[in-house]
């Protein structure tokens, strides 16, 4: 029986490269947002809110950084999952926390889940887009 195992977790360095080419991003799109980057367990690590960003967005981005880190998958694939599935379509929304829809992925370095990263202000496209943008920092 193991009694520990080794976890990765994104350095404060990584965290805030991200957020920077984050912010570049959402530049080039003309919008402003919130950025929150978690690490493996969910915990905030490093934030940035953009001038002009809605306030209500600053607890969304990091809801969508903690669902992806907490559930290992992007926040935007969630619907597809429960839409068959009326139980799960109207009582999963209701979990404190979580987000389900796009905005929010893992961060991911040799198949492990290091991260994660939520954008909130713009459109649910441009919030995604701001995401991929950050990942491709991440070296695999």
């Amino acid at each position: 029986m193991e009694q520990f195992r080794v976890v990765k977790s994104i350095t404060l360095e990584l965290a805030e490269a991200m957020l920077d080419q984050a912010v570049t991003k959402a530049r080039e799109l003309g919008v402003s947002v919130n950025i929150a980057i978690m690490d493996e367990a969910g915990n905030l690590k490093s934030f940035r809110r953009m001038d002009g960003a809605p306030l209500l967005s600053i607890g969304i981005a990091q809801r969508k950084a903690y669902s992806a880190a907490a559930f290992r998958i992007p926040t935007g694939d969630w619907y597809d999952l429960i839409k068959e599935n009326p139980r799960l379509l109207h009582g999963i929304p209701h979990t404190p926390d979580l987000a389900i829809f796009g905005g929010g992925f893992p961060i991911k370095v040799e198949g492990e889940v290091i991260g994660a990263i939520g954008v909130s202000g713009a459109s649910e496209e441009q919030d995604e887009e701001i995401c991929r943008a950050a990942l491709e920092v991440v070296k695999n």
